[in-house]
């Protein structure tokens, strides 16, 4: 069996636990679950802009990471309907892990701020974002959900707390790690890709779990494995296609996010090894 297929075996046990969990009320109303709005962070000095999706969530309740591990739902955005945007830029704060039932699962609780740096199309000139939020919810249930925003940005606004909160909380990268190399090694599975990274890093405290992405949208990656060989951290996934293109992985678009109890840390690319 392979991994792909196992990982969707796992998915599909958690959501069937999830829905026969005892307690759950058939008459539940889910509009409170989750809200979300727009912060202002004002003016970055170089031409740029900050703002922030802010979504609460009840008590108990807890979403995913933009990797959210075993059986988790990866969020997805649509920025339709924005004015005067370029480019948007997201900085991802250090999410939690969670095992449920055996299952590993990356994403936050309570609360999750998402810093954007906007890029405006006209600098100066009004600038409006507006589209949606896909997501995953789960408590005692794991429910989809889909969240609108349309918000005229302040671009005069003072720096929020929350959005410099959030940034605060962002993974190290590898130099701040003390990331001393990254190498990969590649080899053709029977659906895929195998990819096996040798990270050369002091310890980010223990237990560390490691996440290798694709780092494009074409490829999906299955769950990581990963453990210490002294000072080197290995992690192990395979790399599939999303769809029916060929399989093609670039080394430098890999991304490494280690994730252990004293910080987390953002690593970009690697070299043949």
């Amino acid at each position: 069996m392979t991994r792909n297929l196992t990982s969707l075996i796992a998915a599909a046990s958690l959501a069937l636990f999830c829905l026969i969990s005892p307690g759950v009320k058939a008459d539940r109303s889910w509009g409170t679950v989750a809200t979300l709005e727009v912060l202002d962070g004002g003016s970055t000095g170089d031409g740029h802009y900050l703002a922030a999706l802010h979504l609460r969530l009840e008590d108990g309740w807890k979403t995913y990471w933009r990797a959210p591990g075993d059986a988790g739902i990866p969020p997805r955005f649509n920025w339709r309907g924005s004015r005067n945007v370029a480019d948007l830029r997201l900085t991802w704060p250090t999410p939690d892990v969670f095992l449920t039932s055996g299952l590993r699962t990356i994403g936050y609780h309570d609360e999750l701020v998402i810093p954007i740096e906007i890029t405006p199309q006209t600098p100066g000139q009004p600038v409006r974002l507006k589209g949606r939020m896909e997501l995953g919810l789960c408590k005692d249930v794991c429910i989809p959900s889909e969240l609108s925003f349309d918000h005229p940005a302040d671009l005069d606004a003072d720096r929020h707390p929350a959005i410099a909160a959030a940034l605060a909380a962002r993974p190290y990268s590898a130099a701040e790690a003390k990331v001393r190399a990254v190498t990969c090694r590649l080899n053709p599975s029977p659906y895929g890709m195998k990819v096996t990274a040798r990270i050369s890093m002091p310890s980010a405290g223990g237990p560390e779990h490691a996440v290798i992405e694709g780092g494009t949208p074409d490829l999906v990656a299955t769950e990581t494995k990963s453990w210490r060989e002294g000072g080197t951290l290995v992690a192990e996934t395979e790399l599939l296609p999303a769809g029916n293109g060929p399989l093609v992985v670039d080394r430098s678009a890999l991304r490494f996010t280690v994730l252990g109890t004293s910080h987390a840390v953002d690593i970009r690319g690697c070299t043949a090894g």
